[in-house]
C-alpha cells in the first residue's frame, strides 16, 4: 500500500484519470505504424492508462490486449474502446501466458518498470521473432513558451532513452530508433488537465495542486490565447528491437528444471495480490463458425 506522507508516483495517476485522458497527447499514427508494422497483428500493451496508445493501435487493425496496474484508468479505457480486452496487470507480472503476442508496446511508461523483472516477461509472452515497441512524447522545448511551460509542470520523463537497458539486458537485438513530430492543441481547460496529470504533481496535497493549476493558468493567459487554443509541440520518440530466442527460454526455465522453476514462479505469482479488476475478456463476445452449417455462417458466444 502506498504511504499518503509519501505517495508513489507511479501509482498516482488513478486520482487524475479524468484529467489525464482529457488533458495528454495521443501519438502519430506513423509512428505507430514504423513500431508494430502495417500487418495487423496481436498486441499486448503495457501501462495502457487511459487508452491513449490503444485508441491509434485499434484504429490500425491490430487487435489488442491493454493491461495497467491502475482500474481507474482502465476504466476510462474500456469505456471508450468496450470491445478491447483489458485488465489489471503490471510489466513485472504479466497476466498472460508464454509466447501469445508479436508486439510488446509501452506508451509513457517503460521508465516506471522495474527493469529485469519486466524485459524478462516481455521476453516470456512475445512470440518467436516478436518485438518489443516503446514510445514516448516529450514536448520541444527548443521553443521558449514551450521551455517555459516545462519548468512550470516539470519534465521528469523527458531526455528518457530504453536503448542501453535492453542493449544491457542481452535479451534484444540491436535497439532501432526514430523520432515524429506532432502538435497536441491545448486550450484553457485542457492545459489545466495536462498539468494536473503530472505525477509529480498528483502526488502534491492539494493546497500545492491548486497553486501550480493557478500558475499553469496564468502562463497560458499571459499569451492572450484565451478559448483559441495553442499548438503545444512534441517530439515523439520511437524504439523498437527483436526479441532473442534465447531470452524466451530464459524467461521460462531450462528443460531440465522447468518443473522447479514452474513451482518457483507459482510461489511468487501467489504472495502477489490478485487484480481487483476483472478481465474484460469473460465479457467480451467470442465468434466461432457452425460446423454444421458450414465456415460462412458465424455464431456469438457471449459467454
Amino acid at each position: 500500500m502506498t504511504d499518503p506522507a509519501n505517495p508513489d508516483p507511479a501509482r498516482s495517476f488513478g486520482a487524475v484519470a479524468d484529467s489525464y485522458d482529457r488533458g495528454r497527447p495521443s501519438y502519430p499514427a506513423d509512428a505507430v505504424k514504423w513500431l508494430v508494422g502495417e500487418e495487423p497483428c496481436s498486441v499486448l500493451e503495457l501501462g495502457a492508462g487511459t487508452g491513449k496508445l490503444t485508441e491509434v493501435l485499434v484504429g490500425l487493425g491490430h487487435e489488442v490486449f491493454a493491461t495497467d496496474p491502475d482500474d481507474a484508468m482502465l476504466d476510462i479505457l474500456s469505456g471508450k474502446l468496450p470491445d478491447v480486452r483489458a485488465t489489471s496487470g503490471t510489466a513485472e507480472q504479466i497476466p498472460t501466458g508464454d509466447s501469445l503476442y508479436d508486439v510488446v508496446i509501452v506508451g509513457q511508461a517503460f521508465h516506471w518498470f522495474d527493469h529485469d523483472k519486466a524485459i524478462a516477461e516481455i521476453g516470456r509472452v512475445l512470440r518467436t521473432g516478436g518485438r518489443l515497441a516503446v514510445i514516448q512524447n516529450e514536448r520541444d522545448e527548443r521553443i521558449p513558451w514551450v521551455r517555459k511551460l516545462g519548468r512550470l509542470i516539470g519534465k521528469q520523463d523527458s531526455g528518457y532513452d530504453p536503448t542501453s537497458i535492453l542493449d544491457d539486458s542481452g535479451l534484444f537485438s540491436a535497439v532501432e530508433a526514430r523520432t515524429f513530430r506532432h502538435w497536441q492543441v491545448v486550450d484553457r481547460h485542457s492545459i489545466q488537465d495536462l498539468v494536473i496529470s503530472r505525477s509529480n504533481i498528483a502526488t502534491l496535497d492539494p493546497e500545492a495542486q491548486e497553486q501550480k493549476r493557478r500558475e499553469v493558468l496564468a502562463f497560458y493567459d499571459g499569451y492572450g490565447r484565451g478559448m483559441d487554443g495553442m499548438q503545444l509541440p512534441y517530439n515523439c520518440r520511437a524504439w523498437h528491437a527483436q526479441v532473442l530466442p534465447h531470452a524466451q527460454v530464459a524467461s521460462t526455465g531450462s528443460a531440465t528444471g522447468a518443473h522447479e522453476a514452474d513451482e518457483t514462479d507459482d510461489q511468487q505469482r501467489a504472495s502477489v495480490p490478485l487484480a481487483k479488476r476483472t478481465d474484460t475478456a469473460v465479457r467480451l463476445p467470442r465468434v466461432v463458425t457452425d460446423p454444421e452449417n458450414g465456415d460462412d455462417d458465424l455464431l456469438i458466444d457471449f459467454r
